[in-house]
């Protein structure tokens, strides 16, 4: 059968093959249709789908629910909205279970078989031939087929095809160039197990879905955003597909794990089979060359060796890596080579690499394919099974076609042998017309109908009269009788292969594995990945200055005229500070951050924590009264104002900050306002009888009067 023949419908397998989607403008000629009653716009979430299968209607319920008596148009626009909805999730982002492919990539490798010569394309003329079944512009698809070559499994790219390593871009179009490989030929095509359907357009037919007899969306992975839901699939190694797959078949327990192009440090102690929920985090591989010359030689997967340097040097200019120079020397291997400044600390510098940079990232999979026109989360492993069971069923339908095949080639080989060894074509010699020919023809057959499995058809007779003289001539009898049984022979082996299809699966994928897994490897190492503490590798490497007056708070800085010096810090602690108000906020450490005018007092509080002892004296706005206490800080929140006085508008008169509650000041002596009508102006006021409270509480009265100053006695 030639390449885009549409099958009879008697050569349809009989498999779990899904239909088509709408077209975007609505029509659907020659095109199955999925009619959902509603839509959804709530964004992606791990809990916006509760149902392990859904349809478009059930995904879009909200929308159905609402009044469309409220507007005019409040129907159409809801019914426009279901079919972007559809179509954006079955045509567009989530990749089909039958082939693990979406329309896209589908679309580019029915392209290229159709142009398979063995020799390479132009791609900007597979982009245009592909624009006759994708409606979607060259960009698309052109962006799609380097992609799908840059992973090299199914296109063989020739050119400039970028660097996935680095996130160079490809050449234009008309400088590169693609085939398919020989594994896509192998596992992809073959257009008697194929179910066709209509172009957008009506002009062309192309496949529903590829008859993939290998899980492609696991072995090349898959990511795609849609209406209200979100797939990504991570990349599986092609030896541990194979070693899966023949488990399955064996009815053994099998489990697989990613394995990154990058290579990289992965853990999957919370992959969770690939379903929503589940977390992998990734790590940089990173080698020590000296004392102060490190290595990035392989990337955490879904970074580029240009997004790593950004992170780097963005944390370099944050002060939380003492770093020299960079060099991204990666070509087919990444080499990114640190060199570290003499204030550095060798011993940290991996560790900070992982909790600064995207030297370590956290991936979210959420395994979503299309299966019968819905959208449906499953694990990995369910992915695999039912792929696995799907080659399986395809090998047992081509195994029926060539079974059928191989009996029409012995029914037709049979016919001619007698109608040659028992001399019937001389019988033709006296018809004057051709039913007459074919009449005689039937009746010299009928003596030896015994002899076939099946009736004789006038299409039977037909071939038969169609025998040139010269192979009449040439008969050998011996050949055909050769002929005969070889049919026979390869007859009975198909038929055993039918009797014993599981077995026939599993060596098809050994022979698949030998055939295309030498050498595949394992790129990316398992490992459990123990969670780093920002605190335990960050250094005090900032100096903290403080701008009193003006009310900010600055790192390193070169004017420091303005500037008091606080104290060293690093770029992740946090300060608190004291106002004139007797109040106190807490806020992180920047280049330069406004805290509030006047600044009283503040300190870099500890990692675990202010630990520190206070004893404050203000002059309650509302009762006029001065009140003194001791307390602690506690747990704040950062940018939160904390009011230490009963009421809001009091004034700071005296605070005193210690971190052992021995040194706390026993005795101070107060100054009072000279305008009060006080008689004594100043007096000692004994505080070893406060205790110690929480920061909310109100204090004891230290005096009715005004205060004008505090000093420790």
């Amino acid at each position: 059968m030639s390449k885009g023949h549409r099958s009879s419908s008697e050569d349809q397998p009989e498999l779990p093959l899904s239909g088509s989607v709408p077209a975007p403008d609505g029509s659907s000629a020659g095109r199955a249709t999925a009619t959902p009653a509603s839509a959804d716009t709530t964004p992606a979430s791990s809990d916006l789908y509760p149902d392990a299968v859904l349809s478009v209607a059930e995904a879009a319920a909200p929308i159905a629910a609402q009044n469309n008596d409220a507007a005019p148009l409040a129907a159409s626009y809801k019914n426009w909205f279901l079919d972007y909805a559809s179509y954006v999730i079955l045509d567009r982002a989530v990749p089909h279970l039958d082939d693990g492919l979406k329309p896209v990539q589908r679309r580019i490798l029915h392209t290229l078989w159709e142009k398979d010569d063995g020799r390479y394309h132009k791609v900007a003329n597979i982009v245009g031939a592909t624009m006759a079944y994708h409606p979607h512009g060259d960009a698309s698809i052109g962006a799609a087929l380097v992609a799908i070559g840059q992973r090299g499994w199914l296109i063989d790219p020739q050119g400039n095809y970028g660097n996935a390593l680095t996130g160079d871009d490809a050449a234009a179009p008309r400088y590169i160039e693609c085939r398919l490989t020989p594994f896509a030929r192998e596992v992809l095509f073959n257009p008697k197990t194929t179910n066709w359907q209509k172009s957008y357009d009506g002009r062309s037919n192309e496949p529903v879905a590829l008859p993939a007899k290998f899980p492609i969306t696991l072995l090349e992975g898959a990511e795609g955003i849609a209406v209200g839901l979100t797939t990504k699939i991570l990349p599986h190694n092609f030896n541990d597909l194979c070693r899966a797959s023949i488990n399955h078949l064996q009815g053994k327990t099998f489990r697989i794990r990613p394995d990154f192009p990058s290579g990289g440090i992965a853990d999957f102690s919370t992959y969770s089979d690939g379903e929503r929920g589940s977390k992998v985090k990734v790590r940089a591989r990173v080698e020590q060359r000296s004392k102060f010359q490190f290595a990035i030689t392989e990337l955490p997967f879904g970074a580029t060796t240009e997004s790593l340097k950004t992170s780097i040097e963005s944390a370099i200019a944050k002060g939380k890596l003492k770093v020299k120079r960079i060099d991204d020397m990666t070509s087919e291997t990444v080499e990114i080579v640190i060199e570290l400044s003499s204030t550095a600390d060798p011993d940290k510098f991996i560790d900070q690499l992982y909790v600064f940079t995207d030297c370590e990232l956290t991936i979210s999979p959420a395994s979503c394919v299309i299966i019968d026109d819905k959208p449906s989360f499953m694990g990995v492993s369910e992915i695999l099974r039912r792929s696995v069971d799907r080659t399986r069923a395809l090998l047992g339908r081509e195994l029926e076609i060539r079974l059928g095949e191989l009996d029409d080639q012995w029914h037709a080989d049979s016919l001619e042998r007698i109608f040659i060894e028992e001399r019937i074509y001389r019988r033709i010699e006296s018809a004057k017309t051709w039913e007459a020919v074919l009449e005689e023809i039937r009746a010299g057959l009928k003596p030896h109908l015994a002899q076939l499995r099946r009736a004789v058809t006038d299409e039977d007779i037909t071939r038969l009269t169609e025998i040139r003289i010269k192979r009449i001539s040439a008969y050998n009898r011996f050949k055909a009788d050769e002929a005969i049984l070889a049919l026979e022979k390869e007859m009975k082996s198909v038929k055993h292969d039918l009797a014993h299809l599981t077995d026939y699966t599993v060596a098809w994928f050994e022979r698949l594995q030998e055939k295309f897994g030498k050498g595949i490897k394992r790129k990316t190492t398992s490992d459990e990945i123990e969670q780093i503490s920002a605190a335990s590798v960050v250094t005090a490497n900032q100096k903290l200055y403080v701008q009193r007056a003006e009310g900010f708070i600055a790192l390193n800085v070169r004017n420091k005229d303005d500037f008091e010096f606080v104290q060293d810090c690093t770029p992740l602690d946090d300060v608190v500070a004291f106002m004139p108000d007797a109040t106190c906020k807490m806020v992180k450490v920047a280049e330069k951050v406004f805290v509030g005018k006047n600044i009283e007092h503040l300190h870099v509080v500890p990692k675990d924590g202010d630990d520190r002892f206070y004893t404050l004296i203000y002059q309650d706005k509302e009762s006029g009264k001065a009140f003194a206490k001791r307390f602690q800080l506690g747990g704040m929140t950062r940018e939160k104002v904390y009011n230490l006085a009963a009421s809001e508008g009091s004034k700071l008169v005296f605070l005193d900050e210690t971190k052992n509650q021995e040194s706390m000041p026993k005795t101070v002596t107060i100054y009072l306002s000279g305008r009060c009508s006080a008689r004594v102006k100043d007096f000692l006021f004994d505080l070893s009888e406060l205790t110690l409270g929480a920061r909310g509480n109100k204090g004891v009265t230290v005096t009715q009067y005004p205060v004008r100053d505090v000093k420790r006695a």
